[in-house]
């Protein structure tokens, strides 16, 4: 009887660990599958976030070589049409006067002068690893000249280093909200405001236009677009319009810059 037992109860502790081992094979699979699925989705993340970056770097060339045609155009092109007439003027008149030839000189610096800040725009990537405010605020004095428009540019505290890339868009979604307000608001004054707090990087845009239909399917996509890269880079973006103007508001917190 006691023999009897004895394989009962072998059997029984067989049947227990082979049950235990496969629930542990089960397991093992199961969180390695698990594992797997992680990596996979964290590459993809990297992967969106490297073409959004690229994207990004793109339109911003894009934009900023198309602005310059415009200058060149409208500002430069005048300038030295000027230049060109007041030659011409002395050259017919058999003569320069010293008054001219200053004249002249004036209108060449300032040509000259116009061309260096447009040297500084094209090599805005090398800017912006280096002075975030500084890029802004030659955006916002270019678009005063082509759209003769005012800005108020207010910056308090300093400015944070931010993760390059993470610097990078959130300089475009700045240039987005630039562009949906010149679109849309036809407002001829911007205020900006820029401020570090401990924790946070606050940008804010304000106009002062008719302000626009948020749901509006040509400003719809920009503000999406423009929400989707805020929340790639863990930052908060509030939109709020109406007669009196539009606010756009950036929180970008600066506790991921000690975590990068």
């Amino acid at each position: 009887m006691e023999r009897k037992e004895i394989q009962l109860l072998v059997i029984s502790l067989g049947i227990v660990f082979f049950t235990l081992l496969i629930v542990l094979l089960f397991l093992f699979f199961y969180f390695i599958k698990k594992k797997n699925n992680y990596m996979v989705e964290k590459m993809e993340a990297e992967m969106y976030f490297q073409s959004e970056l690229v994207k990004t770097r793109i339109e911003i060339k894009d934009q900023t070589l198309s602005e310059i045609s415009k200058e060149l155009h409208d500002n430069i092109g005048q300038i030295i049409s000027v230049a060109i007439m007041q030659l011409n003027i002395g050259i017919s008149n058999k003569g320069i006067q010293v008054s001219e030839l200053k004249d002249l000189k004036s209108v060449l610096a300032k040509s000259l002068d116009e061309l260096r800040i447009l040297s500084r725009i094209i090599n805005k990537d090398n800017l912006l690893q280096h002075n975030f405010a500084e890029a802004i605020q030659l955006d916002l004095e270019r678009v005063k000249k082509l759209k003769k428009i005012k800005y108020n540019f207010n910056l308090i505290g300093e400015i944070p280093e931010i993760n390059e890339e993470h610097d990078l868009i959130i300089y475009r979604i700045f240039q987005e909200a630039l562009h949906n307000s010149l679109k849309h608001s036809h407002s001829d004054l911007f205020d900006v405001h820029l401020e570090t707090t401990p924790n946070v990087f606050r940008l804010k845009l304000k106009d002062f236009g008719i302000g626009y239909n948020l749901e509006d399917s040509n400003a719809g996509l920009g503000l999406t677009n423009m929400k989707l890269r805020a929340k790639l880079i863990g930052a908060k973006l509030a939109i709020a319009s109406d007669q009196s103007g539009t606010i756009v508001t950036l929180e970008y917190p600066l506790t991921q810059c000690d975590e990068n």
